[in-house]
């Protein structure tokens, strides 16, 4: 009696047994399988990371043109409408050292020129004259008529020269207005760029550090992040 009971026993726990370790088994086959698909879409579909978008924000309606005339009408009126004021002085005093240049030399040339003819004709100018005072300290080094020739054509050329230069800076101004209007207008003006300022320590060794003395020597580091 006692023997059928053991093998009943016996034969339950197998069976329970059996089906514990299917179910383990079928468990673990389904795990497995939720794993390998999930490897699979990431190598199908691998996250890529989108590229930093760079700012493109050109003004269809800045017009070069518009600059361009209004620099050729009055200086610095196009950097104005392009929206620098910072280079409307920056052009007035180039252009008011320019035209110094030719008064300058407009000026001595006149002078000079009246001196040579005065001495070509023998002819002392009087007390109130423009040449008069010039004339004076040409007589008093005893320089010569050839000397007051090469000096009028010297400044003749000078007047030459300050002409030109002026026309030139009026025209430099000109295309300057043309270009920025241009890249306002066709081109992007991004500006999303960040600097970084940080104190360091130089070494002594340092090539810019030659003349200085001490074991540290404070600085400072400028970091610059561009688009």
């Amino acid at each position: 009696m006692y023997k059928y009971v053991l093998i009943i026993c016996f034969l339950t726990l197998s069976i329970a047994a059996n089906a514990q370790q299917i179910d383990s088994l079928g468990k673990k086959s389904k795990t497995d399988k939720l794993l390998q698909a999930r490897k699979d879409s990431a190598r199908l579909n691998p996250i890529v990371p989108k590229p930093k978008e760079r700012v493109w924000h050109p003004d269809s309606n800045h017009s070069p043109h518009k600059a361009v005339m209004r620099s050729l009408m009055v200086p610095g009126w196009g950097q104005l409408y392009n929206h620098q004021v910072w280079k409307v002085p920056v052009i007035y005093v180039g252009l008011a050292l320019l035209a110094d240049v030719y008064i300058y030399n407009h000026n001595a040339y006149g002078i000079n020129l009246k001196i040579a003819k005065d001495r070509e004709f023998a002819i002392a100018p009087k007390p109130g004259d423009s040449e008069y005072n010039l004339y004076q300290q040409y007589q008093q080094y005893n320089i010569s008529s050839d000397a007051i020739n090469d000096e009028v054509t010297a400044y003749k050329r000078g007047e030459e020269v300050g002409v030109f230069l002026f026309v030139a800076g009026w025209g430099i101004q000109v295309i300057d207005a043309y270009i920025e209007a241009k890249f306002q207008h066709s081109y992007s003006m991004d500006n999303n760029f960040t600097f970084k300022v940080s104190p360091t320590v130089i070494s002594p060794n340092n090539a810019y550090a030659t003349n200085l003395s001490g074991s540290v020597i404070p600085g400072l580091k400028l970091t610059l992040a561009l688009p």
